[in-house]
């Protein structure tokens, strides 16, 4: 056997012998891990919280001899990492509404499908006060179609009149909330309750 050739078969199961130690021992262990702040902040991170005491290794340097990867902001009442909202502010989704994703050329699924949340007792004057801040100026504050706007534009619909007093709810809300023909769209401007409780109110008028 030739030098050259011991050397080469050296290197060959020299390559080989570093291959397998790269395989994983398990489904989930990958190795050495280097850096494992750099996967596990000690900071505090607002969308990624360890609760587990226990995560990580052993630190005699923590109060408590927690694991380095523990987290959770022992300051916050409720180890939040996140800061409370500040008074006042208005929640994203209201009383647990979630975004309205159906799309705007799905009007006949929403008419079909959707229901308002609030009864007519649950809105009150509420919805009567949105609808006469948001629509009257087109629609009338009767819902004839006759408000200073509506008369300019025309063709503004009477909700007492077929077909639009036979229009649900699910459709009266899909057209507030992306607008039909000339109508602006008004996902903007309310909110989905908001819109719901326009949609009540609207109810009443087709009914007048």
């Amino acid at each position: 056997m030739t030098i050259n050739h011991t050397i080469k078969t050296f290197v060959l199961f020299g390559m080989l012998g570093f291959l397998a130690s790269c395989t994983s021992a398990g489904k989930d262990d990958t190795g050495l891990e280097y850096a494992p702040n750099m996967y596990n902040s000690v900071s505090y991170k607002p969308l990624k919280q360890i609760t587990d005491k226990e995560a990580g290794e052993w630190v005699s340097s923590i109060d408590d001899g927690q694991g380095e990867y523990y987290n959770s902001n022992p300051h916050n009442q409720y180890n939040m990492n996140m800061r409370e909202p500040v008074a006042n502010t208005v929640k994203r989704n209201k009383n647990g509404f979630l975004p309205y994703r159906v799309p705007k050329d799905s009007i006949q699924w929403a008419a079909a499908n959707l229901k308002n949340p609030y009864t007519a007792d649950e809105v009150g004057a509420e919805g009567e006060q949105l609808y006469m801040k948001f629509c009257s100026h087109c629609h009338g504050d009767t819902g004839k179609g006759d408000g200073k706007v509506g008369i300019i534009f025309q063709g503004v619909p009477n909700y007492g009149a077929r077909p639009t007093n036979t229009l649900s709810q699910g459709h009266i809300f899909h057209v507030i909330t992306y607008g039909i023909r000339r109508m602006a769209r008004h996902d903007s401007q309310l909110s989905v309750e908001e819109r719901w409780k326009i949609a009540r109110h609207v109810e009443k008028l087709q009914n007048q």
